[in-house]
């Protein structure tokens, strides 16, 4: 089975940026506006913003529409807490990995 990847370009906010009913990035002003995160290896530099954003995580995670794992460059607490969040409450994992940059990037 081959799974896909949504590279980002930017950071995304799960809170604000996200339908937790569908996976659907709705923040108006990502690049990847309309891109879905449902079922795919989701990678991006970092998340962004809000502390709500592990709530929204967790209950896309919960309703099937959250991402199948997650790959970072950076560290970022509130993305790892909204996994943390949905496997503990309903048993749900979602991996999280640290690459760090990749030698090409700037």
């Amino acid at each position: 089975m081959v799974e896909r990847t949504l590279e980002l370009s930017e950071p995304l906010s799960f809170w604000g940026g996200v339908d937790p009913a569908t996976g659907e990035i709705i923040d108006v002003h990502h690049p990847q506006l309309g891109e879905n995160i449902s079922g795919v290896i989701l990678s991006m530099r970092s998340g962004r913003g809000s502390s709500s954003s592990p709530s929204v995580l967790a209950e896309a995670l919960r309703l099937g529409h959250g991402p199948r794992a997650i790959v970072l460059e950076e560290p970022d607490p509130m993305v790892w807490l909204g996994a943390f969040v949905a496997e503990l409450l309903y048993g749900i994992e979602c991996p999280i990995t640290i690459r760090g940059p990749l030698p090409t990037d700037s």
